[in-house]
């Protein structure tokens, strides 16, 4: 109990909502990313916003991108209130490289430069693979692997294939033992896997941000004995972005306190988290 207590103590702040951080603890040099601009689909909240306030807190600009403009409006807000950056907030759609496009060309010309793409925009939904329908399978491939490969080959075309830079995906390890209830999104993932690896990006993985599991004992087969929060996954999200990761490339980085190592697949849990009012997607 008191080595819990004390690694308790050693954990970053965060919070549950979509709101900014009250206090933050830097754990990197304040001015790691110091004018650099980054541009992170699905950041107008949770994970994706949390990366966004973490990078401008060490003195980057962001632009944050989605469908919902309304959101990315408010978040944006927030973000450049708390950090003092600039944060410009953009309406895409992933699927659709012509958004992306126009997207890419307007923070050329707000900010004449882009360094870091974080890919955060996914799609995700328990369903058993019987009841799939094919539209819905089509749909989470087209916006975790086709919206990754989308953005990544839009912003290296137009930037950073003569000046350089830093992509971060945003994955899951949902397919690296088989999961219920997520064929389509563990081969979209999956698939996210190999596209990484298979060029020159930075790669950083993390456990499904997508469902929390709060039940009773749900964190017993981990190693960590607990969740992660928003913050520890943005601080790797800032390694990988930084000129701390300078000779890493095409890596996987798996930030789930051991718990692809060692949880069970356990179907009958999946089942009943699947048809619970409780769970949240």
């Amino acid at each position: 109990m008191a080595e819990s207590k004390t690694k308790a103590k050693l954990l970053p702040e965060d919070v549950d909502t979509d709101d900014c951080l009250t206090s933050y603890t830097y754990i990197y040099s304040p001015d790691l990313l110091k004018d650099q601009v980054a541009f992170i689909t699905g950041g107008g909240s949770g994970i994706g916003l949390r990366i966004a306030e973490i990078f401008m807190r060490h003195g980057c600009d962001t632009v944050i991108a989605s469908r919902n403009l309304d959101k990315l409006n408010e978040a944006a807000k927030k973000l450049s209130a708390v950090s003092g950056r600039r944060c410009l907030p953009l309406c895409i759609d992933v699927r659709q490289p012509d958004s992306i496009m126009a997207a890419v060309d307007e923070i050329l010309k707000e900010f004449g430069r882009v360094d870091i793409l974080v890919n955060n925009a996914a799609g995700n939904f328990l369903c058993p693979a019987t009841a799939l329908s094919f539209n819905a399978f089509k749909t989470v491939l087209d916006i975790d692997t086709l919206g990754t490969f989308n953005t990544s080959k839009v912003v290296y075309e137009k930037w950073f294939k003569d000046h350089g830079g830093s992509i971060v995906n945003i994955s899951a390890t949902l397919g690296y033992r088989g999961q219920a209830l997520q064929v389509h999104a563990g081969s979209a993932k999956a698939a996210n896997g190999e596209l990484t690896s298979s060029e020159d990006a930075r790669f950083f993985l993390k456990l499904s941000g997508g469902l929390r599991v709060e039940a009773a004992g749900a964190f017993q087969s981990i190693p960590l004995q607990r969740a992660g929060n928003k913050t520890e996954m943005a601080h790797c999200a800032l390694f990988l972005a930084s000129r701390a990761s300078s000779y890493t490339t095409g890596a996987i980085l798996v930030a789930d306190g051991g718990a692809w190592l060692t949880s069970a697949n356990d179907v009958s849990m999946l089942l009943g988290i699947a048809s619970s009012k409780s769970a949240r997607l």
